[in-house]
């Protein structure tokens, strides 16, 4: 038996979160009403949302030994999350993002990526990705980062799959560089811009039709307030979400793949799969933040 359900492997972040009276364009000004600091980054979120719902989990990264990589170390601890294959440096800064939402919900991120992208394949430990049936990767911004992924893809243990969330990060730069992930996930779980931005195709049916033609098993379109479509190009379903009043839609898209990862790992249907990130995802923007609105595994009853 592994030790983990699945390992998470990306960007460690900071969040300060600013709620803001409306978003300012050039020359003109905005009122913030409120703000939180919170632990984040895509995977990262992920990897929090399905320790919540019971699974065993641990996470890759590099955090550096200042207020916000202890805080991150401290938020995976106080979530159940191994962090055994987070490496500490000696220099540098951790993660941090700025970030402003507005009364619909929408945001804005400003990135500062630190540490984040200077991991390097020598760092990650393969003992420790051997342990798992699963890793979930989420985007970087710098190309050392970007290229400890790809190696990792050349060395996987036999029966890892690989989950991957490209988020506009990888999706903005285009099919042909991500092109080494996508043809070795299981499963991707883009939203409908970043397909249409990978595949040219504005049809959302068809750009997933294109990622099961390159050898992913199963695709899952995040449609925001329209829910999902998920296909394993034998299977092809809409999965209509959960009615809310979103208060800030930050790490909506992780919610939802940490509740569709659930499925897959119980052994759901697909369309429960869709279901169950569409109900993660329909949590999480009812609270400020990315990991405050996670559901707990109780929170699922409903659904079996």
């Amino acid at each position: 038996m592994t030790k983990f359900d699945v390992l998470g492997f990306g960007a460690l972040n900071v969040d300060v979160l600013f709620k803001v009276e409306k978003f300012a364009t050039a020359e003109k000004e905005s009122f913030i009403e409120d703000y939180t600091e919170a632990c984040g980054g895509s995977s990262a979120n992920t990897i929090v949302g399905l320790a919540r719902l019971g699974c065993r989990v641990g996470f890759i990264g590099k955090v550096a030994g200042d207020r916000e990589g202890k805080l991150q170390l401290d938020c995976f601890k106080a979530e159940g999350v191994d962090t055994g294959g987070i490496v500490e440096a000696t220099k540098g800064r951790s993660g941090s993002v700025m970030g402003f939402v507005d009364r619909t919900g929408a945001r804005t991120l400003y990135i500062n990526s630190g540490v984040n992208d200077l991991i390097e394949p020598r760092e990650i430990k393969f003992d420790y990705i051997s342990q798992t049936k699963l890793i979930h990767l989420s985007s970087f911004v710098g190309e050392k980062s970007f290229r400890a992924q790809k190696k990792l893809l050349s060395s996987l243990p036999e029966g890892v799959e690989i989950s991957f969330d490209p988020g506009s990060v990888y999706a903005q730069k285009g099919f042909g560089v991500i092109e080494p992930i996508i043809k070795n996930s299981h499963v991707i779980m883009p939203n409908a811009v970043e397909l249409e931005l990978l595949t040219g195709e504005e049809d959302f049916r068809k750009g997933a039709d294109f990622m099961i033609g390159m050898g992913v098993k199963i695709v899952a379109v995040k449609l925001g307030s329209k829910g999902c479509y998920v296909t394993d190009g034998q299977e092809h379903l809409t999965v209509e979400p959960f009615k809310v009043k979103a208060l800030d839609t930050t790490g909506a898209g992780d919610a939802f793949n940490a509740g569709f990862l659930y499925g897959l790992i119980h052994e759901k249907s697909l369309y429960e799969c869709g279901q169950l990130g569409n109900f993660v995802g329909s949590r999480t923007v009812l609270a400020m933040g990315a990991r405050a609105g996670l559901p707990y595994a109780k929170d699922l009853e409903f659904l079996r």
